[in-house]
């Protein structure tokens, strides 16, 4: 037991580690497919992939719990009358130096380990059975800091409760990527929190600010933390003024297009343009910077020949002042209902409103008997979709392909069912390799084959059912 027992587990695990790559590098004792050596390795390879995140996950979760035991006997052993802070710093530093780790990164890897071992079980378990990375359980612990008690629990049990009811074919958190996780965990936030979506959005309102990086290679960044449909908007526009300044003779990536906009932007005076929120939506991943004027419809600095596209969902009657339930920006998420009734009112001069199935909030299903697909249609695969169904992709952009999952020569018919919305690469993926989409429904993006054989889920919307308010739900007085 004791040193003797933690050397001789490490060492069977070095030992296992050494017969892994052995089969790595095809020198096993027998091959993976005697009939097909180079496919069994291929195969092979793959099955040493999943074994090893399980394996790294179960040692993530062995660190935090490690590191807490050293971290509660180191304050038991301290010697009497040193301070609380003394002591934290104490056991930071030797945690630190254990893990080569710097004092702010080791005092995060403490944080983070005391949240996952004192109010976080099922992502602590989850951890230990390798089933979720130690990126998915960071993402766990920073959404539940914010949350009471009550509410950490319900985030917990809503995406790690194997009891709570799911869609039959939703991907697991463990396999979707972290950043993925984080968008589905701040959605569920906003919309379960116990303050008010209102007063969380007039806070940060407050705290809006710009900021200044120095970089490498006489480069910086200069980034703005702002309301997220003016940030979307410059987003969305950024892209489209890229898009239309591309051609045969512009030498520029569609990346450094987008920056030299912005530079021009904020480095002259530009002409102002009206907000537009539309049916379409761009890619939302790093949101830039829009001109701070007329903030309340978000009016920025650019041409003003192309509009900024977001497509904003708002329940019926939260639009009508009668809920509080958070409206969606495409591309970014659960936003205040005051701010989609202000783009409703200034300025989203074609707003497209969505019928809801009432019972859990999905779009309903519409159809076409044509191979074309039209505009209305586009947008209800966006509503379904939310992104490109491809598992791991976040490219809501609005280069993403309306695709035939049966192709119309083949019988395939153009409804919500039978489309899919890859984004430019994973549509090119599907049409020139053995990756196959699989069928898909009103509901639920299609899910991949690969050429292996293996099946990957598409993740889907976290659709719920609209909230009422409460005068619909009193009961008529009889007359």
């Amino acid at each position: 037991m004791g040193r003797k027992a933690v050397a001789r587990a490490f060492a069977d695990i070095r030992a296992a580690l050494a017969v892994l790559n052995a089969e790595v590098d095809g020198c096993g004792s027998e091959p993976f497919s005697a009939a097909d050596p180079l496919a069994g390795l291929a195969d092979g390879s793959l099955d040493i992939l999943a074994g090893a995140r399980e394996a790294e996950a179960g040692l993530a979760g062995l660190k935090a719990r490690a590191a807490m035991r050293y971290a509660g006997t180191a304050h038991t052993l301290a010697p009497p009358g040193m301070p609380v802070q003394g002591q934290e710093m104490a056991v930071a530093a030797e945690i630190g130096c254990v893990l080569a780790l710097g004092p702010r990164a080791a005092s995060t890897f403490l944080s983070v380990s005391h949240a996952l071992t004192t109010t976080l079980p099922l992502t602590l378990a989850a951890l230990h059975a390798g089933t979720i990375s130690w990126q998915h359980a960071l993402v766990m612990v920073d959404e539940a800091a914010t949350l009471d008690p009550a509410g950490v629990v319900a985030l917990e049990a809503h995406f790690l409760d194997p009891a709570v009811p799911k869609p039959p074919t939703a991907a697991a958190i463990g396999e979707m990527p972290a950043h993925r996780l984080r968008h589905k965990a701040r959605t569920w936030r906003e919309r379960h929190h116990v303050e008010s979506i209102e007063k969380r959005h007039a806070k940060g309102v407050a705290e809006r600010r710009v900021e200044y990086r120095p970089d490498q290679d006489g480069m910086a960044w200069l980034s703005a933390c702002l309301p997220a449909h003016q940030a979307l908007a410059g987003w969305n526009r950024l892209n489209a003024l890229a898009r239309a300044a591309q051609g045969p003779n512009e030498p520029r990536t569609l990346t450094q297009i987008r920056t030299d906009k912005f530079a021009e932007a904020i480095l002259t005076s530009g002409t102002s343009a009206t907000f537009h929120a539309d049916n379409s939506a761009g890619n939302g991943e790093e949101a830039s910077d829009s001109d701070g004027a007329g903030a309340g419809t978000g009016a920025g600095l650019l041409s003003p020949g192309i509009r900024a596209q977001v497509l904003v969902t708002v329940p019926v009657f939260s639009l009508m002042g009668l809920t509080e339930e958070p409206a969606v920006l495409d591309g970014f998420g659960p936003v205040p209902p005051s701010m989609a009734r202000d783009l409703v009112a200034h300025g989203a001069d074609s707003f497209h409103r969505v019928l809801v199935d009432p019972r859990d909030g999905a779009p309903l299903e519409i159809g076409r008997s044509s191979y074309r697909v039209t505009k209305a249609m586009r947008n209800w695969l966006r509503l379904r979709d939310g992104q490109c169904p491809f598992p791991g992709c976040s490219n809501p952009s609005l280069d993403n392909e309306a695709d035939h999952l049966l192709a119309w020569h083949h019988g395939g018919t153009t409804g919500i069912s039978n489309l899919g919305q890859p984004c430019p690469k994973h549509h090119k993926l599907r049409h020139t390799t053995g990756w196959k989409p699989t069928p898909a429904t009103k509901n639920q993006p299609p899910g991949w084959t690969s050429p292996t054989g293996r099946h990957y889920t598409s993740e889907h919307q976290d659709w719920e059912p609209p909230h009422w308010p409460e005068s619909a739900l009193r009961p008529c007085p009889r007359t």
